[in-house]
């Protein structure tokens, strides 16, 4: 079986207060996307599609040579929404047969026996994506403001790589865009495509604010311990 992601950098860094986005702040004398190619890199052979915003290009560039990255992965300009750069990543995908995972670029803490399990999986399957329990109670709003406790064991937390057949998630990019294509698994549920969940990670944090940058410093140093 063969193997691609679509790594998606076209974040601005505007919750994490910063002049520039948040996918190139160093943790550790690297930017947080090479942390997050490296650990794809190191699972498995595959291709490699960074989508990010053409504004970054020449940074990127420099960063690639700096850290031996070159010819290791693809870039193209993102789009509008999340929903087109995706579509741009996944038009620059050489791979016919297989299996695509779409992840963000700010989830630097994905490991090998992880990401091998979602991708193993969505071979069988054609649409994987990783959850977590809620921890915390939760309550819905209505359009009036009101709210009401609902059952937080029947919800989940989404997190990526969302992985699917590289066919059915071409397919699923042509259709029209909608504002509630929130992520991959809402496109490709909007064809009636059935969505499968896999254990995520815990520690498979997005790192959007600079609380999220607090605990990611604490769990790279747990990494190299």
């Amino acid at each position: 079986m063969k193997y691609a992601t679509i790594i998606v950098a076209g974040g601005k860094g505007l919750r994490m207060q910063s002049d520039l986005p948040k996918q190139f702040m160093e943790l550790a004398g690297k930017p947080i996307l090479l942390h997050t190619i490296e650990a794809f890199l190191e699972a498995f052979e595959q291709e490699i599609v960074v989508v990010m915003n053409e504004e970054y290009r020449s940074h990127w560039q420099k960063l690639l040579e700096h850290f031996g990255l070159v010819g290791k992965l693809e870039t193209v300009n993102g789009g509008k929404t999340r929903f087109h750069s995706v579509k741009k990543g996944l038009e620059a995908i050489s791979l016919i047969e297989g299996v695509v995972g779409v992840h963000d670029a700010v989830r630097p803490f994905v490991n090998t026996a992880f990401l091998q399990a979602i991708y193993e999986s969505a071979q069988e399957k054609k649409a994987v994506i990783p959850a977590i329990p809620l921890k915390n109670s939760i309550r819905q709003l209505d359009e009036n403001g009101q709210s009401q406790a609902v059952n937080r064991a029947t919800y989940r937390l989404v997190q990526t790589p969302q992985c699917f057949d590289i066919a059915l998630l071409k397919k699923a990019y042509q259709q029209p865009y909608q504002s509630h294509f929130t992520d991959d698994a809402s496109v490709v549920e909007a064809m009636g495509k059935n969505i499968e969940l896999i254990a995520g990670l815990e520690s498979n944090i997005k790192i959007t604010t600079p609380t999220d940058w607090e605990w990611a410093k604490v769990l790279l140093n747990k990494k190299a311990q």
